[in-house]
């Protein structure tokens, strides 16, 4: 009997995430296809072609026009959808991919403050409905999803179907808006009611990256991620009990009003900063390759939330003289 071919789709799949889950899913056996708004191969900032860009099936399509892509689905063992904002109305991508530093921050600053050109194609569909935040980092996630449980397998599997969304931990308040953590929390929420269902053979797994690095494609996130990944690696070497920055911010926290939605957002600001300082950056590579292990037909037991501990955990990472069990601490 030949072994079973898996096929993901992935939703974005051109993308700076997506792109690099392309190469890990090739890398593992699998057989991809990309689904982005221009269907154009991925080429890096400087415009060159990987030799592994052509075995993959570039798709255009529009993740809220399902019949733009649903022809891919029933032969889809598992989806991915990587696509997202950090910001409504900024042009902060373009910046990051031309490393252009300036440009960077005062989209950065434009996006916390909710201010600046848009530099979103979905614009004018957006301005019919709740935000960017809302129509692209979660409507986009739920529409495909329905899709993908509504795609009857032309491939007999022995687990079920994973659909895989590319969430956040929350870490990034308050200088990214809490609209966008809430937004990542409602997509999962949805995701998990379609795919929990006794009468669907599907699995919802919500990938929580917090800062994303790669040294050659996102060059001027390094320092930034540098400057994290010390702050981590100190707070974990500290006493029990030492008033560390972030032990200090949680306790202002402490005193400041409930969020408006608890449910979504269950702390300050201050204390999703206070985690920005212990919950060091990951590489682009790794988030890829714990999608690509969560994808597998054969990983049934992988579902749920996966934040950057429990990541590192799935894919055999571990810091140098610490036991692999320590990523949870």
């Amino acid at each position: 009997m030949e072994p079973l071919v898996q096929k993901i789709v992935v939703i974005g799949g051109n993308g700076f995430v997506g792109s690099a889950v392309c190469r890990t899913a090739l890398a593992r056996g699998m057989q991809v296809a990309s689904v982005s708004s221009s269907g154009k191969p991925w080429q890096t900032p400087k415009g060159h072609t990987p030799a592994w860009v052509d075995k993959v099936e570039w798709h255009k399509g529009d993740a809220l026009r399902p019949e733009t892509y649903a022809h891919l689905l029933p032969g889809a063992t598992a989806v991915v959808h990587t696509i997202g904002t950090l910001f409504e109305k900024s042009a902060y991508k373009g910046a990051l991919k031309d490393g252009n530093v300036p440009r960077f921050v005062n989209s950065v600053a434009a996006g916390a403050t909710g201010g600046g050109p848009s530099a979103n194609p979905l614009e004018s569909e957006q301005k019919r409905r709740e935000g960017s935040y809302a129509l692209i980092n979660r409507d986009t996630a739920l529409t495909v999803c329905e899709a993908f449980v509504n795609s009857k397998s032309t491939t007999k599997l022995d687990g079920p179907r994973a659909f895989i969304y590319l969430s956040a931990e929350d870490c990034g308040r308050p200088v990214i808006p809490a609209g966008y953590i809430e937004m990542k929390r409602e997509a999962e929420a949805g995701i998990e009611a379609m795919t929990n269902d006794a009468n669907t053979n599907f699995r919802g797994v919500y990938i929580r990256p917090s800062l994303i690095y790669h040294p050659h494609f996102r060059p001027i996130i390094s320092p930034v991620a540098a400057l994290l990944d010390l702050s981590a690696t100190i707070h974990s070497k500290a006493p029990a009990g030492f008033p560390t920055p972030s032990a200090i911010l949680r306790t202002l926290g402490g005193f400041l009003p409930r969020p408006a939605r608890p449910d979504l957002t269950p702390d300050s600001p201050l204390h999703a900063l206070a985690r920005s300082l212990t919950i060091p950056p990951i590489h682009v590579d790794h988030v890829a390759e714990a999608v690509c292990i969560a994808a597998d037909n054969a990983r049934p037991d992988v579902r749920g939330p996966y934040g950057v501990a429990e990541m590192r955990e799935l894919i055999g990472w571990h810091q140098k003289g610490k036991p692999q069990a320590a990523a949870h601490t």
